[in-house]
């Protein structure tokens, strides 16, 4: 199935990396958050969450942000982010091993809609499972805090596109959202969605 393309592309969050938005709302209002369903939306990102996803603010202008939130406005960015880093609780490690086996055959690329704050305290320990890190697993990482662009927008796949000097015909994207698949199509790629629940090694053919 896949034998045409040379460049497979992977979202990370709800095609490696496991998501759960609700956990990270449901910990943020535990410690007084009670607005957090307001800003944790992993599908359409806005407000403080938007710009700290497209690097706008920083980590600690975040968590700012949310403590201005809580009823407690003196809890620590700590608590804040153990809270936050909820929304990611964890990634098999059949998944890793599936990355590995498919970078001997293909060029593997990521380009994820993420932030500073998930992507090094959590994105990055998950993927160190086998004694890796990350940059074992890819060809080349874009992220939508690194280079200021969130997904659907075309500016985050024409930069994966030139960076790594990819056809776009030879190209395949993973994706959990339709309107980020069609985004890709639009930029030359093509796109495959994963459901919610499907594994993308089942996908590909590479269980």
């Amino acid at each position: 199935m896949i034998t045409k393309y040379d460049n497979i592309v992977f979202d990370l969050g709800g095609v490696i990396v496991d998501i759960d938005p609700q956990a990270c709302i449901d910990e943020l209002n535990k410690i007084g958050l009670h607005d957090a369903a307001k800003i944790i939306d992993p599908y359409k990102q806005q407000g403080a969450f938007l710009d700290l996803e497209e690097g706008r603010i920083t980590a600690a202008e975040f968590f700012d942000i949310m403590r201005s939130m809580c009823n407690d406005k003196q809890i620590s960015d700590k608590a804040l982010e153990d809270a936050f880093c909820a929304f990611i609780p964890s990634l098999p490690v059949e998944r890793l091993k599936a990355l590995r086996e498919l970078r001997k055959t293909k060029k593997v690329y990521a380009l994820s809609n993420t932030n500073a704050i998930l992507f090094n305290c959590v994105i990055d320990r998950l993927f160190r499972q086998e004694g890796y890190a990350i940059n074992d697993y890819f060809d080349g990482i874009v992220t939508s805090f690194a280079d200021r662009a969130c997904k659907p927008s075309p500016k985050i796949f024409n930069t994966l596109l030139q960076r790594y000097d990819l056809a776009g015909s030879r190209t395949l994207f993973l994706d959990d959202s339709q309107a980020n698949c069609d985004a890709s199509i639009a930029c030359g790629m093509d796109a495959m969605l994963v459901p919610k629940g499907v594994e993308f090694m089942n996908l590909l053919n590479l269980a």
